[in-house]
Formats: C-alpha cells, structure tokens, sequence
C-alpha cells in the first residue's frame, strides 16, 4: 500500500489533498488551478535551464503522485483531470523553455 503525502505541493501552493480529497469542489480548484498556472508561467522567466530541468522533474513526480490510484472510486477524478490538464501544460511550457 503506498502512502500519500497530502501536503505535499503538486502545483505552486496547490497540495495533494486539495486535488484529490472533496474540498474544495472542482469548480473552485479549476479558479485556483488558473491562478497558480498563471503565476508559476510568470515565475519561469526568471529561472535557469538548471532549475527549469529541476522544475520538470519535479512536475513529473507530481504528475505520478497524483495520477497513482486512478482506479479508486472514491477520488475527485474531475479534479484529478483538471490537475492533469494543467500540469501538462505547464510542463510543455517548460520543455519549450528548455528547448529554445
């Protein structure tokens, strides 16, 4: 059985609980999701190859933390799609950092 650590942040100040436990509903995480997407796109203009590869690998985790139980019946999977879908565009947004 693995355990998950619930404070821990997938995405800005965003935690694990926040994305797969009942509060807050997905209308809200979606608000909140925008919000920090826009500030970590904002933060990545000041950042290193080095950390822009840290930040990547780090997204990454997230991205598995989150997305390890998609089976169980008892978590917020519109959440857990929201979560998913800006990751990834956070990632991409990364990865053409890095590759420019």
């Amino acid at each position: 059985m693995l355990l998950t650590d619930l404070h821990f942040k997938v995405f800005g100040k965003i935690t694990t609980k926040e994305i797969i436990g009942a509060f807050p509903p997905a209308i809200d995480i979606k608000k909140l999701l925008e919000n920090e997407y826009q500030t970590l796109i904002n933060k990545l203009e000041s950042q290193t190859k080095n950390d822009l590869k840290k930040l990547l690998v780090q997204q990454q985790g997230a991205n598995k933390q989150i997305n390890s139980r998609p089976g169980a019946m008892a978590l917020a999977h519109d959440k857990i799609r929201l979560f998913t879908e800006y990751n990834q565009k956070y990632m991409k947004i990364i990865t053409e950092k890095l590759d420019s």
